[in-house]
């Protein structure tokens, strides 16, 4: 096989590989509060592919490198921790909003401008919320664990991959990272035309009942598959 058409294969397979239900979920529910905007909600998607790429890249690069390659153990471990959380966090998203200890607005900001954004407690006890930039690039690379192994083993290239030299390994490596920065980017930039202001009132409490309950099952299907 050519290089061109290696290359174009790997990245093909990263735009895939980002296109995860797990790691659009993330990306979703980093971002479904609706603060800061489009700008934001791009920008955590970009955070958290990175978080992704980046892991996923330094697990390949030391397999190539100096051969280590990440335990069995440890993917499965990592895929059914995911699962757990998944769970864990779509049952506590379900008790804030039927308990009613999460509730959403819209009111004016410094600017002038008028956001929706979600409060976890009693009216009273409302607070201007921050958003933490790191939290995105950890949790894409809390993420990308679960197929760090894959990776290492260099699965997604073909069973010829281990005879190819070290440089051309590296440039697949870091195509197959950028196919994911890639396609996580694209659904950051739609999704923050989807997470407009109106919609996000017109599907008010349900909107965080159906991300809960998606969570849930999705990760009930990581423990049981």
């Amino acid at each position: 096989m050519s290089f061109v058409a290696l290359a174009g294969s790997a990245l093909s397979l990263g735009f895939v590989h980002g296109l995860g239900a797990d790691h659009l979920m993330a990306i979703a529910a980093l971002t479904v509060d609706g603060r800061g905007g489009r700008r934001r909600v791009v920008a955590a998607a970009v955070q958290f592919a990175a978080g992704h790429a980046l892991l996923l890249g330094l697990g390949a690069t030391l397999a190539v490198t100096l051969g280590w390659v990440l335990p069995a153990a440890v993917e499965s471990g990592a895929e059914r921790l995911g699962g757990a959380l998944l769970v864990a966090l779509g049952a506590a998203g379900l008790w804030t909003v039927l308990s009613g200890r999460a509730y959403g607005h819209v009111h004016a900001v410094d600017s002038g401008a008028s956001r929706w954004h979600v409060h976890i407690g009693g009216p009273a006890g409302h607070a201007g919320a921050r958003h933490d930039a790191a939290l995105p690039v950890l949790m894409g690379a809390v993420f990308a664990v679960s197929s760090l192994r894959m990776l290492m083993l260099l699965a997604p290239f073909g069973g010829e991959a281990g005879s190819l030299a070290l440089p051309v390994l590296l440039v697949l490596i870091a195509l197959f990272g950028i196919g994911i920065l890639l396609s996580m980017s694209l659904f950051g930039v739609l999704l923050a035309r989807v997470l407009s202001l109106a919609a996000i009132e017109r599907l008010g409490r349900s909107a965080g009942l159906t991300v809960a309950l998606a969570s849930i099952l999705l990760g009930l299907y990581w423990l049981l598959a």
